[in-house]
């Protein structure tokens, strides 16, 4: 298949395209340089593939959670290029949104070969998103449906064999409760190649949508503290 994948969710841009078996990535500093680097650098790849976007058969970015304007940043490029890329009689081209903590698991799988990973991600303001996965031979199974609350109030599924993926140990990994601090750890955060590992599978299932209908995740409304909310935090 021809695809088109990135990330824009945490502080690192991530990109790929898959042509033929190939792939060509590109990865580089993401945060808030996201909205001006993604949409050259996604040209720069395709044009290297030899790819125009209405070549593509699918449009692949990671929804969230994450950064809220990381995700808005990748959604509205994914729409943008799919709604460009008219084919046939105007349709533009498929966009297949991915979960940023399932994207996770899947590094951890592919680095290490993991089969049970609880993903997690910073999710700032003290807190963490996590989701708990599980492999079953061709694709992912969701354990536990993704949460955001603080370090201290992780858990697991009953079973053995779990492994710890994510972003979070520098700013929390002291408060990881007790019954997981003996766990492995995976440093990982979503990537483009990710993404294209899992996309094959994803879109047989028929999990990609028009592009009007490509949204991001958001797992909570909220995104800063007031003054007097920081105060107590510090305290």
């Amino acid at each position: 298949m021809k695809l088109l994948a990135f990330d824009t969710s945490t502080e690192l841009l991530s990109i790929a395209v898959r042509r033929d078996g190939r792939e060509w990535v590109h990865s580089g500093a993401g945060g808030a340089k996201s909205s001006a680097a993604l949409i050259p650098c996604v040209l720069d790849l395709l044009a290297k593939a030899e790819l125009a976007p209405n070549d593509l058969d699918a449009i692949v970015f990671g929804r969230g959670p994450g950064s809220f304007t990381g995700l808005r940043t990748a959604c509205s490029v994914a729409q943008g290029l799919a709604f460009g890329a008219r084919r046939g009689q105007g349709a533009g081209v498929p966009v297949l949104p991915v979960d940023t903590l399932l994207a996770v698991a899947e590094v951890a799988r592919m680095e290490s070969g993991a089969t049970r990973v609880l993903a997690l991600l910073d999710a700032r303001m003290d807190e963490v998103y996590s989701a708990a996965h599980i492999w079953e031979g061709t694709a992912w199974a969701t354990s536990t449906a993704i949460s955001v609350g603080k370090p201290e109030q992780l858990a697991l599924p009953a079973g053995e064999d779990w492994v710890l993926a994510g972003n979070v140990w520098a700013a929390y990994g002291e408060r990881v409760p007790t019954a997981l601090a003996d766990l492995p750890r995976i440093e990982a955060v979503p990537n483009a190649s990710a993404l294209l590992s899992l996309a094959p599978a994803m879109l047989s299932a028929g999990l990609a949508v028009s592009a009007d209908q490509a949204l991001p995740l958001y797992i909570r409304d909220k995104v800063a503290q007031t003054t007097a909310e920081r105060a107590v935090a510090k305290s």
